[in-house]
């Protein structure tokens, strides 16, 4: 279908700053504001907020860079695991060295990395040491002594006393990481502990968009976030200390709601007082729904979301990557929505090409797969694989002629240019498999428009891919994900392989 607009990102940049900067007043000094979510390419908000600038939240920081401050957060027990961004196909670690890097290219600045539940993990230690030879301050905060059960511990010298303080300037301080998970929330709490130590006044607050607050339990958007996090087990509810102290009800997540009572005795032991706050929905800064205009927009963009992560989840147990728990989970968010995978556009489409495939006698190792993509116009292409292409390549090739309008019969791909890298993988690399990938193929293209003017009107057309939904029949291999991840389209698959080979 054709992409609608459901999200005014001006609308937002003006609440949402205004929101804060109400909040920094009443902080009466500082204000520690834990970013939940992604800072920088929110892929996820803008999915299910069609419109959605993914780096809105980085405009909105711009807007503030003269009062802002930024420390980053990431845990030491992700960069031992070697947990990995989805999205990005990089490590945890890496997306903090990125997350370093984009920030300075808005012209910003992070003033410290905090390390957190540092217990002396040798491949944490490298990321200090390769941050600190690069001259960036580097915080080791160790497991905090009496966490959660004994608050005096917690909220004393030999708890978050023992954290070394971060020092920082400004007013605002945001306290980011890259995932969640990364001890934000500690490092706040640690920062408001030495404020008050120094005789400083401080606040917190948090900035998390998903579940939005002022939606429905059950409207999509919210729904989507537990998609997002079956791996966490973060269910949605109403937040019952809210409806408690004023009677309205609002939306917030199970993590945040059985860790309040603890997180406002510890800040009632800090600073003598809860800022006022009576619920952990009082503690969020969230204007989101306030910028929808268009709600069946975004819940028609929800719903491909939450199918778009019941086909991850099933994906990953196949890989091995995780147990039957969040497959249960999906679907059961799947069934309460009544939705099904076929309810995906694409996932048809691509089947059937995989069926048809098939049934000529095509593909290799006798596997035979299918792929489709979804254009901004709402047409359906679709790819299939060959002994010369896989299906993702031969779809991406079908997509660009479609739209430049290029005969399908028309070979974009110098032969000359094919036989080059597979003479390359078959009689240097010795690999087994010479068909190309996306990533081979995105190369091929890109070498044959010196000779082939279609080749060339084929690579304009590329950009116009960000964004479009693509299911294949199978998982991926390494050099379509990747190929596929960097032209920005939204790809699921089937939890199928398209191989019987068990490495490559």
């Amino acid at each position: 279908m054709p992409r609608v607009c459901g999200f005014d990102n001006e609308k937002y940049l003006a609440e949402q700053s205004q929101a804060i900067l109400e909040r920094v007043t009443r902080a009466s000094g500082k204000l520690y504001l834990e970013f939940g979510g992604k800072l920088l390419f929110d892929m996820h908000a803008a999915r299910v907020l069609p419109g959605y600038d993914p780096n809105v939240k980085m405009r909105l920081l711009q807007k503030l860079s003269g009062q802002t401050d930024i420390i980053l957060c990431i845990h030491a027990g992700a960069i031992e695991r070697r947990k990995v961004r989805a999205d990005f196909g990089i490590t945890y670690d890496s997306d903090a060295l990125k997350l370093i890097d984009d920030i300075r290219s808005w012209n910003l600045d992070v003033c410290g990395v905090v390390i957190t539940c540092f217990e002396g993990q040798p491949a944490a230690k490298l990321f200090q040491n390769r941050l600190e030879r690069r001259n960036i301050r580097v915080y080791l905060h160790r497991p905090t002594r009496g966490y959660p059960d004994d608050v005096n511990l917690i909220v004393s010298e030999e708890g978050y006393g023992a954290n070394p303080f971060i020092e920082t300037e400004r007013p605002l301080v945001v306290v980011t990481g890259p995932g969640p998970g990364s001890g934000k929330l500690a490092t706040s709490l640690s920062q408001l502990y030495h404020e008050h130590r120094r005789g400083r006044r401080a606040g917190y607050a948090k900035f998390e968009t998903f579940p939005i607050w002022n939606l429905p339990l059950q409207h999509p958007v919210n729904v989507a976030y537990e998609a997002a996090t079956l791996d966490l087990g973060d269910c949605n509810l109403i937040d019952p200390h809210h409806m408690e102290a004023y009677g309205v009800p609002c939306v917030n997540y199970n993590r945040d709601v059985g860790a309040f009572p603890l997180l406002r005795c510890i800040l009632q032991r800090i600073n003598g007082e809860t800022a006022g706050y009576r619920s952990p929905t009082d503690m969020g800064v969230n204007r989101a729904g306030f910028a929808i205009v268009n709600d069946e927009a975004v819940q028609a963009a929800a719903r491909q979301e939450i199918i778009r992560r019941s086909f991850r989840a099933h994906c990953e147990y196949a890989l091995g990557m995780t147990d039957k728990t969040p497959v249960h989970r999906a679907g059961m968010i799947m069934k309460s929505l009544q939705l099904t995978p076929e309810d995906r556009p694409v996932v048809g489409p691509a089947r059937r090409a995989m069926r048809e495939g098939q049934a000529a006698g095509k593909g290799s190792d006798g596997i035979c797969c299918g792929a489709a993509l979804e254009l901004a116009s709402g047409a359906i292409v679709t790819g299939k694989n060959s002994p010369l292409l896989h299906a993702a390549s031969s779809l991406l090739l079908n997509a660009v002629k479609s739209l430049a309008g290029i005969p399908d019969q028309m070979h974009l791909l110098q032969p000359n240019v094919v036989e080059s890298i597979t003479n390359l993988k078959e009689n240097v690399l010795r690999l087994k498999a010479v068909s190309l990938d996306v990533e081979e193929t995105l190369v091929a293209l890109a070498a044959s428009t010196i000779t082939n003017p279609a080749a060339k009107l084929a690579v304009e057309k590329l950009p116009e891919l960000r964004g479009c939904d693509v299911h294949l029949s199978h998982i991926p291999p390494q050099g379509d994900e990747a190929g596929l991840r960097k032209l920005g389209v939204n790809l699921t698959s089937d939890p199928e392989f398209s191989s019987r080979n068990l490495l490559g």
